[in-house]
């Protein structure tokens, strides 16, 4: 039975590790990071994609924010909105007018969260 576990343990152990593939992730536009956002959940490197959406998103944001200090550009509610819920939005307006596709990516992604949450000062 000794060895049994051994050349089982052995086998475990000798077994050909894959290393995780790499995928390239950049984003230039609002469209490149609408189409990272909205795909397919199914597809390949999709988990890297979403979380790269929602990452980029939220570091963004947290940036601006502290920079804008008491002159916020955008007010969320309270409670604010699930991030996934609000880039769903994103990629709603992004696809919704075709020139907001080409806008740099900030540009872009500010200018909806301006429109959409707009304060009121």
């Amino acid at each position: 039975m000794k060895w049994f576990g051994f050349l089982v343990l052995f086998w475990l152990l000798s077994a050909p590790v894959r290393a995780a593939e790499t995928i390239d992730l950049n984003v230039h536009t609002a469209g490149d990071l609408a189409a990272y956002c909205a795909v397919d959940p199914h597809s390949a490197g999709a988990d890297a994609k979403i979380n790269f959406c929602l990452g980029f998103a939220q570091g963004a944001v947290d940036v601006r924010m502290h920079v804008a200090a008491d002159k916020r550009p955008f007010c969320f509610p309270e409670p604010p909105p699930r991030r996934s819920a609000t880039m769903r939005e994103f990629v709603g307006w992004v696809r919704a007018t075709p020139a907001n596709r080409d806008l740099l990516v900030l540009d872009g992604l500010f200018r909806f969260l301006e429109q959409r949450f707009p304060c009121t000062h």
